[in-house]
């Protein structure tokens, strides 16, 4: 975790500035269970960048990466294709197949998901859990979970040891 830029000018008063108290980067790795690992980086100095949130999972079968800059795109890739045909392909979820949960409600095919689009299915979401008296996605354990680890990678940053997490 690191703050690169300690003093930023307080809002309204270009004159004056205060300490800065969050990080302008951090990046951590994990470890699961199951042995798999985990590479995070987050950063305010990724220039060029407008809002590069991305996922990348990578097995020994195959690879998934999502952007939320190109949200209508899952990048795919599968060991199993033909020697030949071996390589990230693009799946367009608001192709026909109803792929995206929400496609029939809004796009013909060849229209896109906008950032706008993100907030109403959330509503989407919740509004139909309370009407299927279902939990709702993530769940307040969830975020709990999040925030358990977000406190580990603070200790593990300040320690510089690893912190384990308990069941």
């Amino acid at each position: 975790m690191e703050t690169f830029i300690k003093e930023r000018p307080l809002p309204g008063e270009s004159n004056k500035k205060g300490k800065v108290t969050v990080d302008d980067a951090v990046m951590f790795i994990g470890r699961f269970e199951n042995g798999a690992l985990a590479n995070v980086e987050a950063t305010r100095f990724a220039l060029g960048r407008k809002n590069g949130i991305q996922i990348e999972i990578n097995g020994s079968k195959g690879s998934l990466v999502f952007d939320f800059e190109d949200m209508n795109r899952l990048k795919y890739y599968n060991e199993a294709d033909p020697e030949d045909r071996r390589g990230f392909r693009d799946i367009l979820v608001t192709q026909g197949g109803g792929v995206h949960p929400y496609v029939g409600n809004w796009w013909p095919p060849g229209h896109i998901i906008g950032y706008e689009h993100t907030f109403v299915h959330t509503i989407a979401d919740f509004i139909n859990a309370v009407v299927d008296k279902h939990s709702v996605q993530p769940t307040f354990e969830d975020g709990l979970a999040d925030q358990i680890v977000l406190d580990a990678v603070e200790k593990s940053a300040k320690t510089r040891k690893w912190i384990a997490l308990g069941k």
